[in-house]
């Protein structure tokens, strides 16, 4: 039909082609608008991966520190335990001369066979003494690793400013507490 009236009245022409090229022009602007939308929107969701991806990361480490931590104080414990048992062991070592000086003297058979029974003892303890050196030496290892923990825990995002709020809450409570007289 606008072919029909453009040719009947050529008068109509051109105010026909101004009309449809100004709505076209009006869709590809409400196209564009929404399209600019569209891609604020995505912007938005891109920086929002980004930081959920930082988050992530930062998170797996902490977990991994935290399984670390937990490892380490259990080491600690045991590396605790061991010295208890190597001090028994130092014991032993003087029950175990008491034993032989008992045998030699021959003082009464029944009070040697209780020393000699502490004796056997005293060499199953010495094998978990030993046994405890190793895990000292474990220890002494996990205590490097803790080390180097706290060493690179201030690389991590987050991490320092923990650290910074627990020096200040430390600081905090000591200035609370109160004086003594003089």
């Amino acid at each position: 039909m606008r072919e029909y009236t453009a040719r009947r009245l050529p008068w109509i022409r051109g105010k026909v082609d101004t009309a449809t090229r100004c709505n076209t022009l009006q869709h590809t602007a409400i196209h564009c608008s929404t399209l600019q939308h569209t891609a604020t929107h995505c912007h938005i969701l891109q920086y929002a991966a980004t930081h959920c991806n930082t988050l992530q990361y930062t998170a797996t480490c902490c977990n991994t520190l935290q399984h670390a931590a937990t490892y380490c104080n259990t080491l600690q414990h045991t590396a605790t335990r061991c010295n208890i048992l190597q001090h028994t062991a130092v014991h032993c070592n003087t029950l175990q001369h008491t034993a032989t000086h008992c045998n030699t003297l021959q003082h009464t058979a029944a009070y040697c066979c209780t020393l000699q029974h502490t004796a056997t003892y005293c060499c199953t303890l010495q094998h978990t003494a030993t046994h405890c050196n190793t895990l000292q030496h474990t220890a002494t290892h996990c205590n490097t690793l803790q080390h180097a923990t706290t060493h690179c825990g201030g690389n991590f995002p987050g991490y320092a400013g923990r650290e910074r709020k627990e020096k200040e809450s430390n600081t905090d409570r000591n200035s609370k507490s109160p004086q003594k007289p003089k």
